[in-house]
């Protein structure tokens, strides 16, 4: 049986735990590898090859870290597709989700390419006689990151790309679930360049976790996963000094307004609630009509759509949605039906017992919808994680905008409507991170910034864009000036205003 165990310092290194997790294929319900969990000594070994490789690294100008992300990109790109079948044979994301996936994480790649810029700095000549001010953008050190199994290409380049054009050393703990990509990725960056030691990608379990946020030498981490989880995550490496951002859950809301463009709405959202089975931060579980019109005319024709999608294997070209990840994660959105079934919400489709001829083991949910979903439902309160809609019917915009911003989660959320000033208006109001107008998942370009609000999100930067050259590195400013002769008793005077 296959085994992955740990890329450190430039070349694969064999767990010595003895401990393993198995790797499924999810269209079968197979395991079809096993990936080694590693010790806190393991770690260690980690951290010990990425400080032997920083001073180099650091020193290196930005310029040519810059190159090495081009390269980087251009050899993702030319194995793209092998990245896709592999991402898809362990995820079960179908190969186009896959390829999307890999994408979205070459737009951050692509954006790290501009760090000489990036890291340019201020300047103020005069700021007292023969006085020069400023500053500069350094690296932190040793950082590491720590991803979920949802995203396993994009995640691990939102945070290494970043860190490591910035001049730091990066070790990078994968989900376990899902580990094969992102030990390519560390394969392919040391052959884009970059020294041994700079990307390294230790695989494990919270045995793993805890001893990346307890480390001394792990000057930042980076986190994303459930919101207990993050929560934990933030806490801890915090309490150990650590600089720490880390994402958590999410229950993004979708408003449609009686003037929004129903066709296209429905389109949207089908794709933005059960696309990737709903395994996405930026799914769209909820939706939220408002007016009883509005709400009848959603339901019936998402009913519709929605008995349109086709489950299929995750090389299924006409798929619109794969299996799930596991069997433990199937068992868990199955129970979310039932609940919300139990709580008294209309079960419009029921996804549960869904099976695929030929593949009756694998992780199969299909599309499910709720409708008359009550705020304080249980069901609604927390995230599914699956191919689950519920939809919740509003009276008056007020009310729908008060749903997302009163939620415990403030990932994001989107309204559709052809009225710009209630669109405005809603967008500045709202209590979320992120905002999509007639967009349902409002996921930002690389060059702007990821991030949520309330439990979505612990810390106080976000990913990539410019808050994350802010998150990877620290600032110096330097005060300068060059007198000239002899200054006899003329001492130093700190500038003044005025």
């Amino acid at each position: 049986m296959r085994e992955v165990h740990h890329f450190i310092g430039g070349k694969a290194v064999t767990g010595k735990s003895g401990r393993f997790g198995d790797i499924y294929n999810p269209n079968t319900g197979e395991v079809q590898a096993r990936v080694a969990l590693a010790t806190q000594a393991e770690l260690a070994g980690a951290v010990e090859a990425a400080k032997a490789a920083l001073p180099g690294w650091a020193g290196t100008n930005p310029q040519r870290r810059a190159r090495v992300m081009f390269e980087f990109k251009r050899l993702v790109e030319a194995n793209m597709n092998e990245l896709a079948h592999l991402l898809s044979s362990e995820h079960g994301k179908v190969i186009a989700d896959s390829k999307g996936d890999i994408q979205r994480g070459l737009d951050v790649v692509e954006f790290a390419c501009g760090v000489p810029h990036l890291l340019k700095g201020e300047y103020t000549e005069g700021a007292g006689p023969g006085i020069d001010v400023f500053s500069m953008r350094q690296a932190l050190g040793v950082c590491a990151g720590i991803t979920p199994f949802n995203f396993p290409a994009m995640i691990p380049c939102w945070m290494s790309a970043v860190a490591v054009a910035c001049g730091n050393t990066f070790i990078l703990k994968p989900s376990e679930k899902d580990p094969s990509v992102p030990m390519r990725l560390a394969e392919l960056m040391l052959e884009a360049g970059a020294p041994a030691g700079v990307l390294n990608v230790v695989n494990g379990d919270k045995v793993a976790v805890d001893a990346i946020l307890s480390h001394p030498d792990i000057k930042a981490v980076s986190f994303v996963g459930s919101s207990d989880i993050a929560q934990y995550v933030y806490a801890t490496g915090t309490a150990h000094g650590k600089r720490v951002q880390a994402m958590g859950g999410a229950k993004n809301h979708g408003i449609i307004m009686p003037d929004a463009n129903m066709e296209q709405a429905v389109k949207d959202i089908v794709g933005a609630a059960y696309g990737s089975a709903g395994e996405r931060c930026m799914a769209l579980p909820v939706a939220v009509p408002v007016g009883k019109k509005t709400a009848d005319e959603f339901v019936e024709r998402m009913t519709a759509e929605a008995q349109k999608l086709k489950i299929g294997i995750s090389t299924d070209n006409d798929a619109h949605y794969g299996p799930v990840v596991s069997a433990q994660h199937k068992a868990k959105i199955e129970s979310y039906i039932q609940m919300g079934v139990d709580e008294g919400a209309k079960l419009v489709l029921d996804g549960r017992g869904h099976s695929l001829q030929g593949h009756e083991k694998g992780f199969f949910i299909g599309p499910s919808l709720f409708d008359h979903v009550k705020p304080g439902m249980k069901s609604y309160h927390e995230e599914i994680f699956g191919p689950v809609l519920q939809v919740i019917r509003a009276e008056t915009l007020e009310e729908a905008a008060a749903l997302p911003s009163n939620h415990q989660y403030g990932n994001g959320c989107a309204i559709f409507t052809s009225n710009g000033r209630a669109a405005r208006e809603f967008a500045a109001q709202v209590n979320v991170g992120m905002v999509g107008i007639n967009v349902p998942i409002p996921v930002p370009v690389a060059y702007h910034t990821f991030g949520g609000w309330k439990r979505s999100a612990f810390g106080d930067t976000n990913q990539h864009g410019p808050e994350g050259i802010k998150f990877w590195t620290k600032i110096k400013t330097v005060t300068q000036r060059w007198p000239e002769g002899d200054v006899g008793d003329q001492a130093f005077v700190i500038p003044t205003m005025g």
